[in-house]
């Protein structure tokens, strides 16, 4: 087992849809988690999203932490949350990654894989080990 390990699990889920100044907008929620299979202690430090809507207007989000939240993770534990995005388009995708510190102070990436956010049918969780 690689001593630094993370799976990332994301469900997204379609809210609604509205108007806005005359545009579409389609909200989406997702939960994460975060779990550590590895054998180090590692403290997520922060987050980095890219979102594309079907239109192809892509946004980039950075940021520290997760909702606010840098959390420790223990080999084995987990840490969820729930977020959440706008799109212009009712089909749009992300994927980005997290940053962690471990506690012998290895930094690493752990990636997100690719996932869809859709208005209408259903979409599979998404995972990454690392």
């Amino acid at each position: 087992m690689p001593i630094y390990q993370f799976k990332i699990e994301v469900t997204p889920t379609y809210l609604s849809s509205s108007e806005e100044a005359g545009q579409s907008l389609y909200l989406f929620a997702y939960s994460v988690t975060v779990t550590n299979t590895g054998e180090v202690p590692a403290q997520l430090i922060s987050r980095h999203w890219i979102i594309n809507d079907a239109q192809g207007h892509s946004e980039e989000i950075k940021g520290l932490g997760v909702i606010g939240q840098q959390p420790l993770l223990n080999p084995g534990e987990s840490f969820q949350y729930a977020s959440g995005s706008r799109l212009r388009t009712a089909q749009g995708t992300m994927h980005g990654s997290f940053f962690f510190v471990a506690a012998d102070g290895h930094r690493f990436d752990v990636p997100v894989p690719l996932f869809v956010l859709e208005a209408h049918g259903q979409t599979t969780p998404s995972r990454t080990l690392h």
